[in-house]
């Protein structure tokens, strides 16, 4: 069997900073990529919808100002500027709008709670252990994932299947037709091995994501490598992993 130590990651699109829930500055998590010899890192920041720990609108373009000046003095990687936006049901589906987009250079998104209009007491109550009205509330979350995947140019959906109950095939079929990558995620156990059995009857791409929330996790993917080998899945199908030389 293959071991995880002959793969590493190859660029990380999915980390947190100060900004919202992270414990580092960009400027940190930058360096932290560079000395794990990543090609590129993006700072994906939560979206301003979220209640505890949104970025602030106004704190964009500061972040672009930053990433700009961070770009010249690391010439060795490439820093891009997304955001983490929150699926919600109504309006286009994000809580990032069309007009906002040109602020960053892609948008992923995924579901959380501590959101305004995304079934978020619903899906904890059913977190924690009370499954009634599972089927209904697993159309509905479906139903607004789908429905943001094809109003939106979502590059990656992030942990998908966590904090509720989903029907990840219809949803791996929207990735695939959208374009849309399906996240790995090492801080949350989403896809699961069984999620990514799943996904992988369709055409779906895959990343391989840290979700890092302080600098030391960027990079982290052996978890989701894990999972992927128990899976099954064709690693070619991972679009971050390589093969160290």
């Amino acid at each position: 069997m293959e071991k995880t130590k002959k793969y590493e990651m190859g660029y990380d699109l999915h980390t947190h900073t100060i900004y919202s829930h992270g414990t580092g500055s960009i400027e940190d998590n930058v360096k932290a990529a560079i000395a794990k010899g990543m090609s590129h890192i993006a700072i994906s920041d939560h979206g301003p919808g979220h209640r505890f720990y949104g970025i602030k609108r106004e704190d964009v373009p500061k972040m672009r100002e930053e990433i700009e000046a961070l770009n010249r003095k690391y010439p060795q990687i490439q820093i891009r500027l997304s955001v983490e936006a929150n699926i919600v049901k109504n309006g286009n589906h994000l809580d990032v709008t069309p007009e906002e987009y040109d602020q960053y250079d892609f948008v992923i998104a995924g579901y959380h709670y501590g959101i305004p209009g995304c079934y978020s007491i619903s899906n904890w109550i059913w977190g924690h252990g009370l499954k009634l009205g599972e089927k209904r509330l697993k159309t509905k979350n479906t139903d607004m994932v789908i429905k943001a995947l094809y109003e939106n140019d979502i590059s990656i959906l992030t942990h998908p299947g966590d904090k509720g109950p989903f029907d990840i095939l219809p949803i791996a079929e929207a990735c695939a037709d959208t374009d849309t990558l399906m996240e790995i995620n090492t801080r949350h156990p989403h896809l699961t091995v069984e999620e990514i059995k799943i996904a992988a009857r369709t055409d779906a791409q895959f990343i391989i994501s840290s979700d890092a929330h302080s600098p030391e996790r960027v990079g982290d993917f052996e978890s989701g490598l894990v999972r992927a080998k128990e899976a099954g899945l064709d690693l070619s199908r991972i679009v971050n992993l390589r093969e160290k030389k």
